[in-house]
Order: C-alpha cells, then sequence, then structure tokens
C-alpha cells in the first residue's frame, strides 16, 4: 500500500508533555497546574469492552468519580443497570490513552483496573477491584503500585493468563524521581509490573521492566501461546529517540527494539501502540510515528517473537490526522482499525488480511461523527472481530466486522 502524502498536523495532548514541532522556539512558561485541572475537568467519554466466556458483553465506563459497569446480553442493543465498582467517588482518568481495564477469571471472576488521578499535576495511582459473584458486587479497591509517591503511576494495561495470573504493566516515575533527587537527569520514565497469583487478592510486589520508557503512551498486552504475556511501549533511545520496545514477561527476555523511525522529539506524543499475537504465535504491532518526512501510521509482524520484524508497512491518510491505530488478529484474520479527521468529521477506518498480515484490503470507513469521539477499539469474543467506540452524538456504538472471512 502507498502511503498518502505525509502532511499532517500533529496534535499533542498536554497532560504531562509539552510538544514542539518544527524550528525551534524559546521554551514557554507552562502552567502544569492549570493544564491537569482542565484536564480532570473533561467528560469521561473512555470506555472499555470485553466479552466474558459466555459471549456476554461488559462495558466499563467513568460517571461522577465511579468505574460503572453494565452487562448486554444482545450485543450492545441493551444494557443492564450498571454497578458501581468504586464505592466512594475519586477521579478516575476516562479520556484520550487512559481507559478502565476489564478482564475475567476461568471462575467466572470479573477484575477491573483504572488509572486514579491525583490533585499533584499529572500524578496517579494503578487501582484494582475484582467481584467473586458475577459483577452484583466488587471487592473495596486497592492501590497495586507499592510505591506512593504523589507522582505518575498510570496508563495501565492488564492481562489474565491461562493460570489465572493476574498481570498489570504500567508507566512510573518512581526511578526519575529518585534520579531527581540525587540532582541527575532522566528521560523518560519506567515500565514496571504487579502480578496476583491468587486471583487478585494480593499483588507481588512491584517489578521494574524498563527503564527511559515514554511518558505518557499506553502500554500495549496480549498474551503469547505459550501464556507469557507481551507487552509493547514506546521506548526512548539514546538522548531523546521515541520510538518503540517490545520484551516478554517471562523473567529471562530483554526488550526488543521493534522500530527504527528515529523519532527525535523532547515530549511525549500521548500515542501508544497496539499488539495483537494469533493462534499462529505471529506478533502484530501498529504504531504512530511523527518522524519529519514520514509521519505517518505503521504496522509490522513477527513470526519469530521479535527475533526479526517485517519492514514497516505504512497506512493510514496522514493528510487526515491519522492516529490511535487498533490491532487485532483472530487466526489468520487481522484487523487494522485508526482513526482519521478531516477538518469536519471523525471517522473510523478499517482494513483486514486475511493471510496473517500478508496482504491487506483497501481501507474502508466503518463509521463516522461530528462530535467527539472516543479512540476506537477492537477486540473479540473468540469467534468474531468488534469495533468499540463511543462518541458524543450517537453515544456508544458495538460494530460487528462483516466480510473477513479466511
Amino acid at each position: 500500500m502507498r502511503r498518502a502524502a505525509l502532511i499532517a498536523t500533529l496534535a499533542f495532548a498536554t497532560a504531562g508533555c509539552a510538544a514542539v514541532v518544527g524550528p525551534p522556539r524559546a521554551p514557554e512558561k507552562h502552567d502544569h497546574a492549570a493544564t491537569w485541572q482542565k484536564s480532570l475537568a473533561r467528560p469521561p467519554l473512555a470506555v472499555s469492552a470485553a466479552f466474558d466466556a459466555r459471549s456476554r458483553l461488559w462495558l466499563a465506563r467513568v460517571e461522577g468519580g465511579h468505574v460503572l459497569l453494565s452487562i448486554s446480553e444482545n450485543r450492545g442493543a441493551s444494557f443492564s443497570t450498571p454497578v458501581r465498582v468504586n464505592p466512594d467517588p475519586e477521579r478516575v482518568a476516562a479520556e484520550g490513552e487512559n481507559r478502565p481495564k476489564i478482564a475475567f477469571g476461568a471462575g467466572g471472576e470479573i477484575y477491573v483496573s483504572w488509572t486514579q488521578s491525583l490533585e499533584q499535576p499529572f500524578s496517579g495511582h494503578v487501582r484494582f477491584s475484582r467481584s467473586l459473584d458475577g459483577g452484583r458486587t466488587f471487592s473495596l479497591p486497592v492501590t497495586v503500585n507499592d510505591n506512593r509517591e504523589l507522582i505518575s503511576h498510570r496508563f495501565e494495561s492488564m492481562i489474565v493468563d491461562r493460570r489465572g495470573a493476574i498481570h498489570l504493566a504500567w508507566l512510573d516515575r518512581r526511578d526519575a524521581a529518585r534520579a531527581r533527587q540525587r540532582g541527575e537527569a532522566y528521560t523518560g520514565i519506567s515500565v514496571y509490573h504487579a502480578v496476583s497469583r491468587d486471583g487478585g487478592k494480593s499483588f507481588d510486589a512491584n517489578h521494574q521492566i524498563a527503564e527511559h520508557s515514554c511518558e505518557c503512551c499506553r502500554i500495549a498486552i496480549a498474551l503469547d501461546t505459550d501464556d507469557v504475556p507481551v507487552i509493547f511501549w514506546r521506548h526512548v533511545f539514546g538522548r531523546n529517540t521515541r520510538d518503540h520496545a517490545l520484551v516478554r514477561l517471562d523473567g529471562k527476555s530483554k526488550p526488543a527494539r521493534v522500530s527504527h523511525d528515529d523519532w527525535g522529539v523532547d515530549a511525549c506524543p500521548h500515542h501508544g501502540p497496539s499488539l495483537s499475537i494469533g493462534t499462529d504465535g505471529i506478533y502484530h504491532l501498529a504504531w504512530f510515528n511523527g518522524a519529519t518526512g514520514r509521519v505517518g501510521l505503521n504496522y509490522s509482524r513477527t513470526t519469530d517473537r521479535g527475533g526479526r520484524f517485517s519492514s514497516p508497512l505504512g497506512f493510514g491518510n496522514s493528510e487526515a490526522q491519522a492516529a490511535h491505530p487498533q490491532v487485532l488478529a483472530l487466526g489468520n484474520r487481522v484487523w487494522l482499525a485508526w482513526k482519521e479527521f478531516d477538518g469536519r468529521e471523525s471517522t473510523v477506518q478499517i482494513m483486514h488480511s486475511t493471510d496473517s498480515g500478508l496482504s491487506w484490503s483497501t481501507p474502508a470507513v466503518l463509521a463516522s461523527t461530528d462530535g467527539a469521539s472516543d479512540h476506537p477499539l477492537l477486540f473479540s469474543d473468540g469467534v468474531k472481530a468488534y469495533l468499540s467506540w463511543n462518541t458524543v452524538k450517537q453515544g456508544y456504538r458495538l460494530i460487528t466486522l462483516q466480510g473477513e472471512k479466511s
């Protein structure tokens, strides 16, 4: 596929990072407290959706400081009365790349995680709760990060392996804060990981996965065919090159560099990657690159768990600000979805592969809105693929992806 002309205007979120694109300018004084308060005041638009083992659709959204969980027995046509996950209201991050997460245990347990925003600018805690009675009631939330400083522990991702262990990975500022206390420079922050081996009753001590990650880009997580979680994130290489790294959380693997876009920027683009692993063991990866002259979305695959990666395939229309890619593998079927904006409408674009990412269909518009909208989310019930999208004008939309059978 030929990439469209790359003249996009990069729109950077301001939560914690001030971005500069183009010729260097004198640094401007920025009111971080005001920016933080403004971000906290935005209506929570980001939602999560997941199917349980009985193919029931669960939806997590945020309202009034509560994570609300509801269930649909009819593929989103109607939902049950929402249940509050956290009994006491708190600032729950639910915009941009932050959203509550839903996962399930083999015995019907329901796990929910989220980022709690704190008063200090760009600070937060990773929170967790579980239900052992089918979602009727939830345990009192616990804070998973064992460092409790008023700093950033945010942008968590969650997955449950086939043995029932619950894995949480997030971006954590503790190492950067310690370096600052010692008067040392520190680029970016760190990736941390914690595991619960008793169904969410308790979590092991936090473990550092990597230092010098980007500050505010979501972490992608997926389960490999051998039951090992794999994470994929935007990393800071060298002085300030914001490319991507991947690692298997098996306790012995080292991070592998995935992208070589050489995007040098002294800011966080709030543009995390996406990862899906097929039943054939092929890793499918998608990300955004903002390097001068090569701005756009990219897809790559690896058949040997990160030993070698295919040459990146550019996709999307950069003139329409193609952004926030999602990838989903279901057997040898793979989907890519992303968001574009033409100055009037936001659209979700989709393309698919029936040969494990070797070739792709032409892009097509799947949905559109002329109001504010969440980033698109791809997921499956194990048989079919779906797109989850929340918009101000149309509300919540669940779209079954048709015509992609191999």
